[in-house]
This record gives C-alpha cells, sequence and structure tokens, in this order.
C-alpha cells in the first residue's frame, strides 16, 4: 500500500516537473517574442523616421490612402507576381541550359571567322567595296537606268561570249596579237600581199571573215 502510495507520488512529481518545464519553455518564448517585437519595433521606427526625413528632404508627400491603395493593388497580384518569378526562374533555367551552346556557336562563328580573314574574304570585300564606290561615284542615275534597260541583252551577249568555241576563238586571237612584234612589223607590198592571199591559211581566213559579215548580216535582219 505505501509502495503505491509513493509511485503515485513520483508519477505526479515527474508530471510535476514536465509542466514546469513546458510552463518555464513557454515564458522563455514568450520574452524572445517579446524581445523581437521590441527590436522590430525599435528597427521599424527608426526605418520609418529616416524614410519620414528622407522624404521630406525632397518634399515628396504621400498620402495614407495611396499607400492603402498600392497593398490593396499588390495583394491582389500576388498570383501575378508569383507567376512573373515562375517565368524568371523558367528564363534563369534556358539561360543556364542554353549557356554552353551559345559559347560552342561564338566558337565556331570566331573560328569561322578566322578562316575567312586567312582566305582574304574581308580584303576582297574591302575591294568590291572601292569597286562599288568607283561605280557610283563615275556613273549617273541615268547611266544605271540604261544598264538596267538593256541587262538583258548584255546577259545574252555574255552568255554567247561564255560559249566553249568562242572562248577558244578569242583566246587564239590574244595569242596571235601577243606574238606580234609590234615595234618589227614587216611590210607587204602589192605583189606580196597577192602571193599571201594565195596562201591556204590566208584563204581560210578570208572565208572566216566573209562567213561573219553575212551571218552577222542575216542575223541583224531576223
Amino acid at each position: 500500500m505505501i509502495e503505491d502510495t509513493n509511485k503515485h507520488i513520483a508519477e505526479l512529481n515527474h508530471k510535476m516537473d514536465l509542466l514546469l518545464e513546458y510552463a518555464n519553455e513557454q515564458r522563455l518564448k514568450s520574452v524572445a517574442i517579446e524581445d523581437l517585437i521590441a527590436d522590430v519595433s525599435i528597427v521599424g521606427k527608426d526605418i520609418y523616421d529616416s524614410t519620414v526625413n528622407a522624404l521630406d528632404k525632397r518634399e515628396i508627400e504621400i498620402e495614407p490612402n495611396e499607400l492603402r491603395e498600392l497593398g490593396i493593388r499588390f495583394i491582389k497580384n500576388i498570383n501575378n507576381f508569383n507567376i512573373m518569378l515562375d517565368t524568371l526562374a523558367s528564363i534563369t533555367d534556358l539561360v543556364k541550359d542554353a549557356g554552353p551552346v551559345a559559347n560552342e556557336i561564338l566558337i565556331d562563328t570566331t573560328k569561322k571567322l578566322y578562316e575567312f580573314e586567312e582566305k582574304g574574304y574581308f580584303e576582297f570585300l574591302k575591294e568590291l567595296g572601292r569597286l562599288i564606290d568607283n561605280i557610283v561615284t563615275h556613273y549617273s542615275e541615268e547611266d544605271v537606268r540604261m544598264l538596267a534597260d538593256n541587262i538583258v541583252v548584255i546577259m545574252d551577249t555574255l552568255t554567247n561570249l561564255t560559249q566553249p568555241k568562242i572562248l577558244k576563238s578569242v583566246n587564239n586571237a590574244a595569242k596571235a596579237f601577243a606574238a606580234i612584234d609590234m615595234d618589227n612589223i614587216p611590210e607587204y607590198s602589192v605583189w606580196k600581199i597577192m602571193r599571201e592571199v594565195n596562201k591556204p591559211e590566208m584563204k581560210r581566213a578570208m572565208g572566216f571573215f566573209m562567213t561573219l559579215i553575212k551571218e552577222t548580216g542575216t542575223t541583224k535582219n531576223n
């Protein structure tokens, strides 16, 4: 009987200790909260006073209604702010993911530009710019207009000139002209000319020119 009583007393003492410990913890928490509130109040008051002084120095007046309206609008747009933050986070992730790719593109572009520079592309473009500048400087708008009106004829002429047999003939004529010594051209008398005319190569040359003149006249008539 006495043992049971002592056991109950011990249990009650233990529970009482727990209650006292819990009460002490709550008291400490309350004290900490009160201290925090006091500190926040002091800091808040300092911030408020500093803000008021700064606004007063700049002659800025804030109406309480405006602050209230701003707070209401802020609360109403909390969802929009969350969406904006989510979007910003997505953009940040995209930038992180695209960073290595952009770096590779930059490296490849730099290498390609260096390759172009080594091959002389930029120097070519520079000289091409000078060419265009000379054309613009030396030709009027009327010249350019006439060029545009006759561009089809010019292109047809260039197409015909680029045919293999035409290019070969022009090349042969250029070689023959280059082989002539302009400072040592022989003189031909009438009798020598007559003898030269009877040679096969001269007959072929005369036949070529006569055929060329005939074909030119036929093409013009058509």
